[in-house]
């Protein structure tokens, strides 16, 4: 056996030897949330509200504000994030700009989240006034995931074959109507999995909510985007602090739920995305 295949052989070993223990270390974890919190999920949990009795607690605030919160950054971070890319790789060219900005956006996607909750502070809390609101949280989790969709929006727009544009451009289409007619329908299953990326974080995400001030103890739905809120993460976190065991048992059954509702948003997004890949190959 040669030196080469042997090394091949030991990475291979390797990876399956890390992805069975990341497997089983995940399915430890389930299993021991499952048995602490599957007994709390029941209907009344999913539409009740905060109670001091751990019996009487419900998590429907959380559940409304982390769907509005997915809604509000999704529309905030998607058009922009997309159009950067666009900007970026169909019109930026390969200038010392362009790269100055790969390699700004590239660090970027690495900053801690809390510090994208400092700037969410100072920029939408503060300057705009915006409060301590469901805007301000969608504000700040639209910075933190842009760089996400801009560098997965990049790397779809770059899937798409060179001959298509030029095809394009010779028939007489302009710049613009190469982009949006043929490079983007043919990117969108890139497109949407950068969006699953992106959402998926988001909806996990608890430092930056809690440094603008989202609230831990939210009696009501929130009914617009000044709304004050709460989040499932921030859920989570209020709960295991608290030393009854009946919250923990709260926790846990919301941690299943968040997993639940991150399972069905990917779900939602990779139909569409599988659509998007059939209508493309048709």
């Amino acid at each position: 056996m040669t030196s080469a295949r042997f090394a091949d052989r030991a990475f291979h070993l390797l990876g399956l030897t890390v992805l069975v223990l990341a497997l089983g270390m995940l399915g430890a974890l389930l299993v021991d949330v499952a048995r602490d919190g599957l007994g709390r999920v029941s209907w009344s949990f999913l539409t009740g509200y905060p109670s001091r009795r751990a019996s009487a607690s419900g998590l429907l605030p959380a559940l409304a504000g982390s769907l509005w919160l997915v809604g509000l950054t999704a529309l905030m971070a998607v058009p922009v994030g997309v159009g950067a890319a666009i900007g970026l790789e169909e019109y930026g060219g390969r200038g010392r700009l362009a790269r100055l900005a790969e390699v700004n956006i590239a660090n970027l996607a690495g900053v801690p989240s809390v510090v994208y909750g400092l700037l969410g502070l100072g920029v939408f809390v503060q300057v705009l006034r915006w409060d301590r609101s469901l805007l301000a949280g969608a504000g700040t989790l639209a910075l933190l995931i842009l760089p996400i969709v801009i560098i997965t929006s990049r790397e779809a727009l770059r899937g798409v074959p060179a001959s298509v544009r030029e095809a394009s451009l010779a028939l007489g289409a302009t710049k613009w109507q190469t982009v949006w007619h043929q490079v983007l329908p043919m990117a969108l299953p890139g497109l949407l999995t950068g969006l699953i990326l992106a959402v998926s974080r988001a909806l996990g995400e608890t430092a930056p909510l809690i440094v603008i001030g989202a609230l831990s103890y939210v009696p009501f739905v929130p009914d617009g985007p000044r709304s004050p809120f709460t989040a499932l993460p921030i859920q989570i976190y209020t709960w295991v602090s608290r030393p009854r065991e009946g919250f923990r048992a709260n926790a846990a059954a919301t941690i299943l739920v968040l997993l639940a509702v991150l399972l069905v948003i990917n779900g939602l997004a990779i139909v569409a995305r599988d659509r998007a890949a059939r209508r493309r190959s048709a």
